[in-house]
């Protein structure tokens, strides 16, 4: 499999999603009644909103995914000039990023976010199996600014890469009582 001249490793991206979701599981099932509204570490969120947030993380990479399919066809320029719209309207996206995941975690609470964390996983588990080779070589601009884990252009590989690491970055701020 080859995507922008080296081999994609399939097998890696799908440990790292499975290793999350265990990781994932093993946080909610770790936290005391008095954790899901304790304040996180570095961020204004509840560890229960925190911990939705962690899981929107991979429903977000869903959206992308189409986005990278239609952007990935076009010349580079039309997903730069994408991006830079995009990265213009930071100060809303944040609100709207802190807003939504608050108001999500009451829907997605501590006993629904598990099951629709794993629902999502499947389906990118089966999405990724079911890419063609060239496609993990498509890319688009995207937003800097929106997060710390966007690069200014990512690959498709490089999109299934993203909420490993925003989940690992999220998870050191929460304020469990056990944490894993």
């Amino acid at each position: 499999m080859e995507a922008g001249g080296k081999s994609v490793d399939r097998a890696a991206i799908i440990a790292d999603l499975e290793r999350a979701r265990i990781d994932f599981h093993r946080l909610l099932d770790s936290a005391e009644p008095s954790d899901w509204t304790r304040p996180t570490d570095g961020t204004r969120w509840t560890n229960e909103e925190l911990l939705f947030h962690m899981v929107f993380g991979y429903m977000v990479v869903q959206r992308l995914l189409l986005l990278i399919a239609i952007f990935g066809r076009l010349p580079s320029g039309v997903s730069a000039a994408f991006a830079r719209i995009l990265n213009a309207s930071t100060r809303p996206f944040h609100l709207i990023n802190y807003y939504g995941s608050r108001a999500a975690a009451r829907v997605y609470n501590r006993r629904r976010m598990g099951a629709k964390l794993d629902r999502v996983m499947s389906s990118l588990q089966l999405r990724m199996a079911h890419e063609p080779d060239r496609a993990f070589g498509r890319g688009m601009h995207f937003p800097t600014r929106w997060d710390p884990f966007f690069s200014d252009y990512m690959t498709l590989e490089d999109l299934y890469r993203y909420p490993g690491r925003h989940f690992d970055f999220h998870s050191r701020q929460l304020t469990l009582t056990r944490k894993i």
